[in-house]
């Protein structure tokens, strides 16, 4: 099986710097894509920002410019740097992965989520 496992996440106020780190472990051949999902009370989860095994990256457009996602291949983790944080960014975070297995098959895994709250 495959573990995520996320960090970083926090309190800060509002335009503060967090960094959240999610690191993919266990059976796995090779890593499609990573990314991050967030889910705030009452809302629906949504999309922060991808990228996939050559850099293709996708952002949600009220994180672009402030977000930055990356990862580490030899690490199995991905990254999301938050700027300019906002009010509006407090959620819960949670990290998302698409897995290739050595069949072919591709496996969706989330992480258990971390909590981000931007203070004012």
């Amino acid at each position: 099986q495959v573990q995520l496992v996320e960090s970083g996440g926090g309190l800060v106020q509002a335009g503060g710097s967090l960094r959240l780190s999610c690191a993919a472990s266990g059976r796995i051949f090779s890593i499609n894509v990573m990314g991050w999902y967030r889910q705030a009370p009452g809302k629906q989860r949504e999309l922060v920002a991808t990228i996939d095994s050559v850099d293709n990256i996708n952002y949600q457009d009220s994180v672009k410019g402030r977000f930055t996602i990356s990862r580490d291949n030899v690490k199995n983790t991905v990254y999301l740097q938050m700027n300019s944080l906002k009010r509006e960014d407090t959620a819960v975070y949670l990290c998302y992965a698409l897995i290739a297995s050595m069949s072919g098959r591709t496996f969706q895994y989330w992480g258990q989520g971390t909590q981000v709250t931007v203070s004012s």
